[in-house]
């Protein structure tokens, strides 16, 4: 059940890119006990945001929509359906605002692949994108073995050998609007499904919003390039409660890491993710 706005404290590490926009409207329209409207989400875009049709992003009360194809209707209009009192498309909102390249060659592409679609079948491509867009993460980070740990699932490697990585040139960008839906009422199997991208030195300079800026436009290149995202195999699993200091409810200790149904080891067909390199995915 979502708690009521409230008792919500947007603190932590999930929240670092959406706090500044959800405790403005905390403070604003959720002060006054109703729930943020297409117009006030709207109004959080930095900047006008186009569609890789050229059109201007709009948000819209989806009761003004009629009941279209929702990925054609956002390439063909710019608008994109909005539920009144959804955390879902609220947060859906503030993605756009964040990732907006990524965002828009998602739905380029999903326009691409639905006019090749001849049967019921959404195919992989168009599969891999939903996965990303609903629950996908970016792990930015310069350590090798960070990521090569994580894309093995070898997870005490990744979160407790190499816990000290995770504050060193390594950034965590959450890029799904289901996911933070979730971080509403958090639960140890919270698991995202990751691009793992490895930083080069120029990149490992830059603050946290250039970087942002940086992935944000390098993946929706290779997306649109087809050089991302053409099969949910190239996600990597990621149970965020892993992270060093993403868990607060208990102990990060061996017991912890020991839980099987959230750390899980390789299936036997098991194939290790790749590892995204100046925006070309590579082999381990």
């Amino acid at each position: 059940m979502t708690p009521e706005w409230a008792q919500l404290e947007f603190t932590g590490p999930q929240w670092v890119d959406y706090e500044a926009q959800l405790n403005h409207l905390k403070n604003t329209v959720f002060a006054g006990k109703d729930f943020p409207g297409a117009v006030d989400l709207q109004n959080l875009l930095p900047k006008p945001i186009l569609t890789q049709s050229g059109l201007p992003v709009r948000f819209v009360p989806s009761g003004d929509i009629p009941a279209v194809a929702y990925e054609e209707h956002i390439h063909r209009t710019g608008e994109i359906s909005t539920r009144q009192d959804s955390w879902h498309d609220l947060f859906n909102a503030l993605v756009w605002s964040r990732f907006p390249g990524i965002k828009a060659a998602m739905n380029a592409v999903h326009w691409e692949e639905i006019k090749k679609q001849l049967g019921p079948e959404r195919g992989a491509r168009r599969d891999a994108l939903t996965l990303f867009d609903e629950c996908g993460v970016v792990v930015a980070s310069q350590n090798k073995a960070l990521l090569g740990a994580l894309a093995a699932r070898n997870w005490r490697q990744a979160f407790q050998s190499l816990s000290h990585c995770w504050q060193l040139k390594t950034c965590v960008f959450i890029c799904g609007h289901a996911l933070l839906e979730k971080f509403l009422s958090p639960y140890k199997a919270m698991t995202a499904q990751a691009v793992l991208f490895r930083l080069n030195d120029t990149q490992a300079e830059l603050t946290r919003k250039e970087l942002m800026a940086s992935v944000d436009t390098g993946l929706a290149q290779a997306i649109l390039a087809g050089a991302l995202l053409q099969s949910s195999r190239e996600l990597s699993p990621l149970p965020l409660a892993g992270i060093p200091g993403w868990w607060t409810e208990s102990p990060q200790n061996d017991s912890f890491y020991a839980d099987p149904q959230v750390f899980r080891p390789p299936a036997g067909d098991f194939q290790a993710a790749r590892i995204v390199q100046g925006f070309v995915s590579v082999s381990l």
